[in-house]
This record gives structure tokens, C-alpha cells and sequence, in this order.
């Protein structure tokens, strides 16, 4: 509903993916505790699930790290559209979510993160970004009261 209102009101939507090739060769390798299991890419994994209503229209982001903007042209395509807010969804909420916004914060654009529309491997990890983090760097809104002011 988000990406609908969107589009209708002449704003662009960024559908964003995470891009590694069979071998992970282009993933970081530094030494971690708990590092992200490598596994099995399924066939469809390039193709954007239908339940996502991806339109020709969408900006596509493909990115190798936890964030969307390290290596990717995602601050350039929105500064050459003179965006400055970011509604912000998906999953996962701690992770590419929350990477994502804080670098987003970092880089100086309006944030606007949909708490309804967000995802994580728990509850407790979802909530304590919406709780800790996401206050701190931009406005935390469920999708109705998003749409609702639209």
C-alpha cells in the first residue's frame, strides 16, 4: 500500500536486494563471533516476489553489504531526484533496516521508517531498533498513519 500511494502521488519507490554471487567472493571475511552462514542461493533468488508489486517504474538497488547505500548509487539516484525523505521498510529491521536508516541519517535525509512494515528474526530485535535506534534518527510511523498523510 505504501509503494501504491507512492507512485500515485509522483514519488519514486526503491525496491532494494541483497546480491552475492555463487561463491560469496564479493562478502566481508573479517574475523566475527557469529558470522553469516553461506548457504545455498535458491534459482529465484534475482527475481522479485510478486506480493511485492514491483513496477518497471521502480528504482532497483542491489546491494552487497548490510546497508543500501555502501556501494550502490542509491544516494546519487535520490539526490538527482531531489529526494530528502526516506520512508523506510523491510526486513531485516536490525540489520539492513537499521544500517540502511543510519546511514540514510548520516548522509542527511529525512527519515521516516514504517514500523508495521519492518521485520526482523525476533520481536526483541525488531523492537529495540524501533525502540532505541530509530527514535533517535528519524520518526517511527505505522503505515496507516504514514498513508494518512500522504
Amino acid at each position: 500500500r505504501l509503494a501504491e500511494k507512492c507512485r500515485a502521488n509522483g514519488s519514486p519507490v526503491v525496491m532494494v536486494r541483497v546480491g552475492w554471487s555463487d561463491d560469496y567472493a564479493e562478502a566481508l571475511k573479517q574475523p566475527v563471533d557469529a558470522a553469516t552462514p553461506a548457504h545455498a542461493l535458491p534459482e529465484n533468488w534475482w527475481t522479485w516476489p510478486t506480493a511485492l508489486g514491483k513496477k518497471d517504474s521502480d528504482l532497483e538497488v542491489t546491494k552487497r553489504q548490510w546497508g543500501a547505500f555502501y556501494g550502490t548509487d542509491l544516494e546519487l539516484q535520490l539526490r538527482r531526484r531531489g529526494i530528502d525523505t526516506i520512508i523506510l521498510c523491510g526486513i531485516s529491521t536490525n540489520i539492513g533496516v537499521e544500517s540502511t536508516a543510519r546511514n540514510a541519517w548520516e548522509l542527511g535525509f529525512n527519515l521516516i521508517i514504517a514500523e508495521d512494515a519492518c521485520s526482523a528474526a525476533s520481536s526483541e530485535q525488531h523492537q529495540s531498533s524501533m525502540t532505541h535506534i530509530f527514535p533517535r534518527i528519524g520518526r517511527v510511523r505505522s503505515v496507516e498513519d504514514i498513508l494518512n498523510a500522504l
